[in-house]
């Protein structure tokens, strides 16, 4: 009787957990994107230049096929933004709208719990029991650490494979994954994917910076005109710094977001003082938007290099250490 009721117990709190999270779901289903679907990071040439200048400065330490994909890795960078087709969204907006959140995180509306949640559904959870509507705060601190994660399986797996044809296979699977997961770190890096003032300044705004108008979003002139006008790989690919191993990729990654968040106002600030676009002139945009893009660089070639380094298997310990 005790073993019955015991099992009856256990099957509620399963029930009851099953619901939180399908509750969590559509309520994120329900709230879905609020930001025009055509906001995009950085645009394909900036999101290109991001891809190659972390392909172009990987260690020659790494797997010789992943250090010969610089072109694969960077064409590969601007594919989620390629699956928010305008064309496809006019026949059915399931991927846009589902994964539009997948881009950004604004980091003024995460409450404090929410930082410290295991993954992107712990966190909807957060975020509805603060009242705040998840899909418009954004995921792209766990599309990083997801897709991270999902690479190092994928090292882990080519390590241990000693089929030719299979390892070619995982190969293909590491190169694709690896470009997408730059995508995500490439958007991050831009200040307005970390902000409510995501394409124009919101709420009050006392000293004067842009606004949002159709005919002049400050987003599409920065990530788009600018960076296509003033923008090429030799202005990104020197200021990428020394691959280094990331100890902590979590923390990191939130640490990341935060670096990034930290310069949206100096992003208004130089647009108040030209603004961005294919005509501007100043020097001072120009060291911005590469130190950027270069930051987004580092921060995707890290944590590729991470992946491979930490997919080796653990050291066995010796007799000697063991007793």
């Amino acid at each position: 009787m005790k073993q019955e009721m015991k099992q009856i117990k256990q099957m509620k709190e399963m029930t009851n957990r099953i619901a939180r999270i399908l509750l969590c779901l559509l309520a994120s289903a329900a709230l879905l994107a609020t930001r025009p679907s055509d906001v995009n990071g950085w645009g394909a040439h900036g999101h290109e230049l991001s891809g190659r200048a972390a392909a172009m400065n990987f260690p020659a330490e790494a797997p010789k096929f992943f250090r010969k994909a610089v072109n694969q890795l960077g064409y590969l960078n601007p594919e989620p933004d390629r699956w928010r087709s305008r064309e496809e969204s006019n026949l059915d907006k399931a991927l846009d709208s589902a994964y539009a959140p997948d881009h950004f995180l604004d980091m003024e509306l995460v409450p404090p719990a929410a930082f410290n949640a295991v993954n992107r559904y712990e966190f909807t959870a957060e975020m509805i029991k603060a009242g705040q509507k998840p899909t418009t705060a954004g995921f792209v601190p766990f599309s990083i650490l997801e897709m991270f994660q999902r690479l190092r399986i994928e090292f882990r797996l080519w390590r241990a494979e000693k089929d030719s044809n299979k390892r070619k296979w995982i190969e293909q699977r590491i190169i694709n994954d690896a470009g997408i997961l730059g995508h995500y770190v490439s958007d991050a890096a831009n200040p307005h994917h970390t902000t409510i003032h995501y394409n124009g300044w919101s709420g009050a705004n006392p000293k004067g910076y842009t606004t949002y108008t159709r005919e002049n979003g400050i987003h599409y002139r920065f990530e788009e005109l600018y960076v296509q006008s003033h923008i090429q790989i030799n202005d990104v690919a020197p200021l990428v710094g020394a691959p280094r191993v990331i100890e902590k990729p979590r923390e990191e990654i939130w640490n990341y977001l935060r670096s990034s968040n930290a310069l949206v106002e100096q992003l208004y600030i130089l647009d108040k003082q030209e603004p961005f676009g294919d005509k501007t002139t100043s020097p001072e945009h120009k060291k911005f938007v590469s130190a950027r893009l270069a930051a987004g660089a580092q921060m995707l070639r890290d944590l590729w290099w991470t992946a491979w380094v930490t997919s080796a298997p653990a050291p066995v310990a010796t007799t000697a250490e063991t007793k």
